[in-house]
């Protein structure tokens, strides 16, 4: 390992990491895809009992506002106020820092004093029925624990979420739901209503 301002020792060959997959013949069918692979360590603050007869889902609706992209790969919690309008559901919020404040009298269980590093955050995913995220570290989180997870993602989103698919073939327990048009998050929220619907009864 070169540390910074170090100099670089004498190498026989030089391979840049996101190269390994062209040069190792990595497919969308051999992309390694056991889950879970990470797992709340011990100790990791648990979070609150479940309330019963309801399932929990989990929100993330905006990344690190310093993001370049964020404005485009957030939305506000407003344009999912129609997932709240559920019966049956423990909403939890899975926002902390700015953009958090926004659920103030949603109804949404503040459980953000549980969010405190990625082991803590491991530990309260792991608890909840299902997430539903913006492309942030926490949908990748949730797909590392195995846990189900529903993506919203922006008309051109990374890379790694390819164009088209609504899987992912590095996260076998996530789904995808993309925007047809440049910022349309409202048809995004209303495919996620219908989808939960039939999760729901299913």
């Amino acid at each position: 390992m070169v540390s910074t301002g170090e100099a670089v020792p004498a190498v026989d060959c030089h391979l840049p990491l996101m190269s390994l997959p062209h040069l190792l013949g990595t497919g969308t069918d051999t992309i390694p895809a056991k889950v879970p692979y990470l797992f709340p360590p011990p100790g990791a603050k648990p979070p609150p009992p479940s309330a019963a007869g309801r399932r929990r889902i989990g929100l993330c609706w905006t990344g690190n506002p310093k993001h370049p992209d964020n404005a485009q790969r957030s939305l506000s919690l407003e344009m999912l106020s129609p997932l709240l309008a559920r019966g049956g559901i423990e909403w939890v919020s899975l926002q902390f820092g700015p953009g958090s404040e926004q659920a103030g009298g949603t109804g949404l269980a503040d459980w953000s004093e549980h969010l405190d590093g990625f082991a803590d955050t491991a530990a309260v995913l792991s608890a909840l029925d299902l997430v539903i995220t913006v492309d942030t570290a926490t949908a990748h989180l949730a797909g590392a624990l195995g846990q189900p997870v529903w993506l919203l993602l922006k008309y051109a989103p990374d890379w790694r979420w390819m164009l088209a698919l609504s899987d992912s073939p590095w996260y076998p327990t996530m789904r995808l739901f993309r925007q047809d048009a440049p910022g349309d998050w409202p048809a995004v929220v209303h495919r996620l209503g219908d989808a939960l619907e039939l999760w729901m009864e299913n």
